[in-house]
């Protein structure tokens, strides 16, 4: 239970920090390039196995985690920006809200129950990031409104999929800590890449409270899949019930941090939205 309330204060944290890093003016794209170096550092350290780079190269998951290192770096930038210019109860239920692709995942590819209450849970799912996606103060325009969500919920669930299927085909006993590491390692080098091009563009600034923000948001990015992955070896606890918990517990704790200390408005839509957003993981997860 202890891993559980880790992997939710840990995955409420990664939006807090998005919000503070437009507060303390972080470059956010600088800091997230720190912070999958951090996270990379972390996996290699919390691993057990001996570090093998022929072995990395030559596993049949290393292009997979090359695609997955730069879908983590593309919809880690959308899951900050839509923190920042939405709030964040819509970034996080919209990522929340993206464990209904590797449910239809399931359905398809490994013949898992389609029920009533599973498909009803999905189509909830929809209205919900529509309804906490709407800003009472503005009109509605898909640009500002859905666009940046809509591709937060599709990646967040493609990447959460391919996590899915690489490790159920693909990974070893004991392997999940150098995979994830390969991961954040693909990603740290690709936003590399992306500073170095906008040096040479002289696109670039250095800004130096990255290097702090990225350290901090490293550390908590991998302990919350981390401290999520050992609550879901616990024996006493079922799969469906840590989900349900960690989910609804998230999408609860950033929607009232929003409310709290950011001041952020939720209209009657928006509340509709999150009360959705809640009912509709728990008929999916416990379906």
């Amino acid at each position: 239970m202890i891993s559980l309330l880790l992997s939710i204060l840990a995955s409420t944290l990664i939006f807090l920090i998005f919000k503070l890093f437009y507060r303390f003016k972080v470059n956010t794209l600088q800091a997230i390039v720190f912070n999958y170096i951090t996270a990379c550092f972390c996996g290699v350290i919390v691993s057990e196995s001996q570090l093998d780079f022929q072995e990395i190269v030559h596993s049949e998951w290393f292009f997979g985690a090359l695609s997955l290192g730069l879908l983590f770096i593309s919809i880690f930038n959308v899951m900050a920006i839509t923190s920042q210019r939405n709030g964040l109860s819509v970034a996080s239920v919209a990522t929340k809200m993206s464990v209904i692709i590797p449910v239809v995942f399931g359905i398809y590819m490994y013949q898992e129950s389609a029920g009533f209450q599973k498909i009803f849970g999905i189509f909830l799912a929809l209205f919900a990031v529509y309804f906490v996606s709407i800003k009472k103060e503005a009109k509605f325009h898909f640009k500002n409104n859905l666009l940046l969500p809509s591709i937060l919920f599709l990646g967040s669930g493609i990447i959460d999929t391919s996590i899915k299927y690489i490790e159920t085909t693909y990974i070893k006993d004991g392997g999940i800590p150098i995979f994830s590491a390969t991961i954040f390692f693909f990603a740290a080098c690709i936003g590399i890449v992306i500073l170095i091009y906008r040096m040479i563009k002289k696109e670039f600034k250095f800004n130096p409270q990255s290097i702090l923000g990225g350290l901090v948001l490293g550390v908590v990015n991998y302990a919350s899949i981390y401290y999520l992955l050992k609550a879901l070896n616990h024996d006493t606890l079922e799969s469906s019930n840590i989900f349900t918990i960690n989910n609804v517990a998230i999408v609860m704790f950033t929607s009232l941090i929003g409310l709290l200390l950011f001041k952020e408005k939720l209209s009657l839509k928006n509340w509709i939205g999150v009360g959705l957003a809640i009912i509709s993981i728990l008929l999916v997860t416990l379906a």
